[in-house]
């Protein structure tokens, strides 16, 4: 059964929390938090762990971590605000987002924050005017990011040339260029697309030393996997080939690294409580129902965009010799943007009506922080953290 993702313990501790709760919200379990963050330390214990905040910024998730020992990756002045609030030093963070303004800059500098991520002559120069003396790192584009479920080309970082001249340019600005970061897409399933990436990291390293700057550190970012309905690797095995690849590329003059996890750390954690709102047939002839439910696109499953990230589906009323059928699952709202699946058909009970339950599972990452404020009115998704 799919909910063997999560231990059967957490199963029912969620089920039974989620008993007499409003639809649609979502339960998050610390315990499997704290879980995967220990399984990330025992895999990549050659590495710092900074939480992207960004996958799932309830303060109860960054309390957890924060007691664990976990950095954190922010993306804007507002997540920095938010972990000094809860008491987190600004020497725990990185500002990884290289789209930014220059007074964002400055006030993250002046709130304590020393490394930033960069991608562009425009940003840097910014850096160095108003975060002087800062560290420095410089993403670059990777290839192969189209086998990864949520990819993340083109918009961020830059080519292996453009980011030797940065690295010499923010040297000259009086900035700590101190490495590279990378990310090979969200949910990467190919364990090769680490090796092409690092193999690039060294022809930069290399390049950069003839000019006098010894880079130590590698980003490598986020994209390692959550459990959803597609099979992935195993994070050991995630953990084997990047030191492996690290070890033909540098031997033993090891850089520092930096993994940055989102949905690995937090996914699993997370099951979505919906409701089914509505039953209908096109036709008297059509083949498949639609099965309209209290959340949608716009309610916190906006990685089903494009059916990219396909979840878990659980319903109580699913058994053996039940009998099922494939329909097609779409969302609340008045926009015919808001259909979840249709090309990739879930098989729910023949006997499903309005009022049932539907759970999804690995939804503990990107549902809350996608959620729209008021879209249609509906307000944002509730989020329980147990």
């Amino acid at each position: 059964m799919e909910q063997a993702i999560l231990p059967e313990s957490s199963w029912q501790r969620i089920r039974e929390f989620a008993a007499d709760k409003q639809t649609p919200c979502l339960v998050v379990d610390r315990e499997v938090i704290r879980g995967k963050y220990q399984e990330l330390r025992e895999v990549f214990p050659f590495a710092s762990v900074y939480y992207a905040v960004k996958a799932n910024p309830d303060q109860a998730v960054i309390g957890c971590l924060e007691e664990m020992g976990s950095n954190f990756d922010i993306a804007s002045v507002y997540e920095l605000d938010k972990l000094l609030s809860l008491g987190v030093s600004a020497d725990r963070m990185s500002y990884g987002n290289t789209i930014k303004k220059a007074r964002e800059i400055e006030y993250a500098y002046n709130k304590g924050i020393r490394m930033f991520a960069t991608d562009s002559e425009s940003d840097l120069r910014n850096v160095a005017k108003y975060a002087p003396g800062s560290k420095l790192y410089v993403r670059i584009l990777t290839e192969g990011t189209e086998t990864a479920d949520w990819p993340l080309s083109r918009k961020f970082g830059c080519q292996a040339d453009m980011a030797i001249e940065l690295i010499v340019l923010a040297k000259e600005l009086g900035l700590e260029a101190v490495g590279i970061s990378f990310h090979v897409g969200s949910q990467q399933r190919d364990i090769g697309a680490w090796d092409a990436a690092i193999a690039k990291v060294r022809f930069i390293f290399d390049r950069v030393a003839e000019h006098g700057i010894k880079l130590r550190l590698i980003n490598m970012g986020g994209g390692l996997p959550a459990l959803y309905s597609s099979r992935s690797h195993e994070i050991d095995a995630y953990g084997a080939a990047i030191r492996r690849f690290l070890d033909e590329d540098f031997g033993e003059e090891q850089p520092e690294i930096i993994i940055e996890p989102g949905r690995s750390l937090v996914g699993e954690s997370g099951v979505l409580v919906s409701e089914v709102v509505l039953i209908s047939r096109k036709s008297r002839d059509s083949l498949y129902r639609w099965v309209y439910l209290d959340v949608g696109l716009f309610g916190g499953l906006i990685e089903s965009l494009g059916e990219a990230i396909k979840y878990p589906l659980y319903c109580d009323k699913a058994g053996d010799g039940v009998e099922e059928e494939e329909v097609v699952l779409a969302g609340p709202t008045c926009d015919s943007m808001d259909i979840l699946y249709e090309d990739h058909r879930y098989s729910l009970p023949q006997t499903l009506e309005a009022g049932d339950r539907l759970y999804w599972l690995s939804t503990g990452a990107y549902t809350t922080s996608y959620s729209s404020v008021e879209f249609n009115g509906f307000p944002p998704l509730k989020t329980y953290v147990i």
